[in-house]
């Protein structure tokens, strides 16, 4: 039976997805005949804007008891457009509302319903070219690698490790403060001297979690914007080891913490470690207004109230000068060998502000990479009471992809497939096809839990860091969680966007939340089996060019298993799917997949039929011929 309507085909709405502005777009619906519809309306609400509707009209049958309506609408500007469906019946007004998968329901009156999404992006909006098809690899610096080169003028209050491996310390002080505040010594250097086995997996782009002056091991407290952090070593060493990663292909991502800074900098000063005065020490300092004080000194905004992260006032002309001007933080690791930024809670950023990061950025250097971190859907976030304009052509290229990393866990953990596909589907439907291509696809970060632990692991749930810290996973649970990793990995690799290896992820790390997530890379120590199955992933996506911009194509396949294609215009065409389950299961392919030899994984095709083992693969390239 013909459906209603369906945003994601093109017999329904063409083209589909989000659209340049200008762009004509076709509606179409399939009605029955027999509720008599005597008038059909395209009701389009410009976001924040007063709805209008739009005639549709008669456009034929579709076999004896169905009839075609359509119509028309070229969204002129940029931005989000809200749409849905009102008929006139004999059995009285209804309204087609969207549901979940994209499809329409048809229901009475005309009362508001859930509506379907329009995103209209701006004519000229481009993002960097260099990063599709790519891998980005993202290293917390401190537990990466260590030179072992002697660093200059660290400062004697932190707490210097020499047991790699060791558990990060996670107990409070005897005043009930976690300091952060131990370090285990990993710098540029030792990453620069890793290069050569970070290019053996294909990545393309370092994404460092903050490398500027900060005084606590995870420096998003900035002390300093325009100095390396000493035990991570100088500026030449960034320079050295820009150098050396653009020698095999590599770019450099930096994390720029700019919504707050620590308490404990040059800027505020609190408490006293540098000559210059800052905002904690008088109002006369040049960076007073930077701050928002209730009662000068001691009462202040601050990130999320830790009063150890002062809030910045994004607006004020003197910082955003010292960000964005022509001299200034955003701009100079530009000069400095940086591809890129990737920006700390982005939905803190205020619009004036990212307008002003993208133009001093592009300007420097146009296929520079701006990349926000949100954890939602980023094309229609809300944050402190407006919409979000992020991914309309002025503000970010791409975003971190929480979304897709929920999803792919919680359908792993024993979710349902079509919710995933459905939360894929509604990304590639919002996101434009510039930015949707470019999106950070992790399965762990710094701030989750790494994906081996959530797969295989107790969940965390409300258990605080004395339990996290006791919990290991027992032989079972890690076997069991590899296979998981390797099926996690391969839709990672595979779905749109670029995938994102959270360090030591490829070797079998496990930890529950911060510290713990945070530990040290495993050298010498790594899962074998599970680097190699990396590798492989990192070769296949290196030769296979359907994984740069290929449509996102699901097909129908049992409960426990997810299986996709992704599809270029010359028809070739890559397969993946997935079985999480405990026995096998079968997948009916198009007729062009017979008998096609699987690159990766267990599974195999034997005439138009998929077999895949219980928890095991396939991945298949089909070339156009």
């Amino acid at each position: 039976m013909p459906k209603l309507f369906d945003s994601r085909d093109s017999a329904y709405r063409a083209p589909f997805g989000a659209v340049e502005e200008g762009t004509e777009v076709l509606f179409r619906l399939c009605l029955p005949r027999s509720p008599h519809c005597s008038a059909a309306r395209l009701c389009m609400e410009p976001d924040g804007e007063q709805t209008r509707s739009f005639g549709m009209f008669w456009a034929g049958m579709e076999g004896e008891d169905h009839e075609w309506w359509d119509c028309r609408y070229t969204p002129e500007t940029a931005g989000l457009y809200w749409y849905w469906f009102e008929l006139e019946t004999d059995e009285g007004s209804r309204r087609l509302a969207r549901r979940a998968d994209g499809q329409a329901d048809c229901r009475m009156g005309t009362d508001i319903q859930p509506a379907w999404q329009l995103t209209c992006y701006e004519k000229d909006f481009v993002t960097p070219d260099w990063l599709a098809g790519g891998i980005l690899y993202q290293i917390f610096p401190d537990r990466f690698a260590v030179s072992g080169e002697p660093k200059e003028g660290v400062p004697s209050d932190r707490v210097l490790r020499n047991d790699w491996g060791g558990q990060p310390v996670w107990k409070p002080d005897e005043q009930g403060r976690v300091l952060n505040n131990d370090y285990f010594g990993g710098d540029l250097l030792g990453i620069e001297r890793r290069l050569d086995r970070l290019k053996e997996l294909g990545v393309t782009c370092l994404y460092l979690n903050p490398v500027f002056e900060a005084h606590s091991n995870h420096r998003y407290d900035t002390a300093d914007y325009e100095r390396v952090d000493p035990l991570l070593g100088t500026e030449e060493d960034f320079r050295s080891l820009a150098r050396t990663a653009a020698r095999l292909g590599i770019r450099l991502l930096l994390d720029g913490v700019f919504s707050h800074t620590g308490a404990d900098s040059r800027y505020f000063n609190r408490k006293q470690r540098y000559d210059s005065p800052g905002a904690y020490n008088t109002l006369c300092s040049p960076y007073a207004r930077w701050y928002t004080f209730t009662r000068w000194p001691d009462r202040y905004a601050s990130w999320w109230g830790f009063d150890t992260l002062p809030e910045v006032n994004k607006r004020e002309p003197s910082y955003l000068q010292y960000i964005n001007g022509r001299d200034g933080i955003a701009r100079r690791w530009l000069r400095e060998g940086a591809s890129g930024w990737r920006l700390d809670v982005a939905d803190e950023l205020p619009d004036e502000f990212l307008d002003a990061l993208r133009c001093a950025v592009k300007e420097e250097e146009p296929d520079a990479l701006l990349l926000g971190e949100v954890w939602e859907d980023a094309s229609n976030k809300q944050s402190y009471g407006h919409r979000r304009r992020y991914l309309l052509g002025r503000q970010l290229d791409t975003v971190m992809n929480y979304p897709f990393r929920n999803a792919v866990l919680d359908f792993l953990t024993g979710g349902d497939s079509v919710e995933l596909i459905n939360l894929v589907m509604n990304i590639v439907e919002n996101y434009p096809p510039q930015t949707l291509r470019l999106l950070m696809n992790s399965l762990s970060t710094h701030d989750t839990e790494r994906a081996l632990t959530v797969l295989a692991g107790e969940p965390a749930g409300r258990h605080g860091r004395a339990w996290q810290a006791g919990r290991e996973l027992t032989v079972g649970q890690r076997e069991r969680g590899l296979c998981l990793m390797k099926l996690a990995s391969a839709l990672q690799f595979c779905l749109p966007g670029v995938p994102c290896i959270y360090y030591g992820d490829e070797a079998g790390m496990e930890g529950y939340r911060d510290p713990f997530n945070r530990g040290c890379y495993p050298w010498g120590q790594e899962e074998e089996s599970l680097l190699c199955w990396y590798r492989q992933l990192g070769k296949l996506r290196r030769h296979c060019s359907v994984l740069v911009e290929g449509r996102f194509v699901p097909l129908l396949s049992p409960p426990e298993t997810l299986c996709f294609l992704r599809e270029e215009e010359d028809g070739s065409q890559l397969l993946c799917a997935v079985n999480r389950g405990e026995t096998e299961h079968t997948v009916f392919l198009p007729d062009r997949w017979r008998n096609t030899a699987v690159s990766l994984g267990g599974g195999r095709i034997e005439e138009q039929v998929l077999h895949l083992p219980p928890l095991d693969c396939a991945l298949a390239v089909l070339s156009y011929e």
